[in-house]
């Protein structure tokens, strides 16, 4: 009995973080560069004195799904698609270098190249301005150009920051990704497309159907916990008799 009321427990709790973990990939189908989290369970022991026969099933995240997005050419100037296993560094809320896959640019009202949510594009010293009154083009090694609108002159104005880690990244809770080792040195060997982006590899089918196998195992532990409390109340009548 003990031990079917702590299996079924812990077993629903982990199917419930899991529905979380599913949920927050299905929200992010549409999100570019997005990268789809994974999920797993390992089965613990509860340590202590009489609680041998009790393990917890608890969610361990092993990392995230590293296969690329299908990338769509969208003709804007500012959207690039990171090839292969290059990443494009940004400055995080928190000042710190992090790195991501979404490659929809904008210019902010003080000329700062920043992602769609704000945050500044990182170049080789920092972060990478724009003139004011310029027309900006991309070119394949991330050399950010821009011609003044007035003289027709290009200009070389930066270039964008693409690092190729050698291990996987973590993902923080900002949803940005950051190297165990710290921020990583800029290769020169990286490689972009303009005028197109990476869409997320979150596959909706896919997760849609993890979510609803999640929901029935959900059921399925719940159902348990009601067949120890049956079995719970019948022993106790037993127990009862005169």
């Amino acid at each position: 009995m003990d031990r079917m009321i702590y299996l079924s427990m812990s077993g629903a709790k982990a199917m419930m973080q899991r529905q979380d973990t599913l949920a927050n990939n299905l929200a992010n189908v549409s999100t570019p560069g997005f990268r789809a989290e994974l999920q797993a369970f390992r089965a613990v022991p509860v340590l202590g004195s009489g609680a041998s026969t009790r393990v917890y099933a608890l969610e361990s995240t092993p990392g995230y799904n590293d296969a690329p997005g299908v990338i769509t050419n969208t003709g804007r100037n500012l959207d690039v698609a990171v090839q292969g296993k290059s990443w494009l560094a940004v400055q995080a809320l928190d000042g710190t270098e992090a790195y991501t896959r979404g490659g929809a640019l904008d210019i902010s009202a003080d000329g700062t190249l920043t992602t769609r949510s704000g945050l500044p594009v990182m170049g080789d010293g920092g972060p990478i301005q724009i003139p004011a009154n310029s027309e900006v083009s991309i070119g394949g090694d991330g050399t950010i150009s821009a011609k003044n609108a007035t003289t027709g002159k290009n200009v070389a104005v930066g270039k964008l920051k693409l690092v190729t880690p050698e291990a996987a990244f973590d993902r923080g809770e900002d949803g940005l990704f950051r190297a165990a080792e710290g921020d990583l040195a800029a290769d020169p060997l990286a490689r972009v497309q303009d005028g197109a982006l990476e869409g997320s590899n979150v596959s909706a089918v896919e997760t849609m159907v993890s979510m609803i196998t999640a929901a029935r195992q959900f059921e399925a532990q719940m159902k348990m916990l009601q067949t120890a409390e049956g079995d719970e109340k019948a022993a106790a009548q037993l127990l009862s008799i005169n």
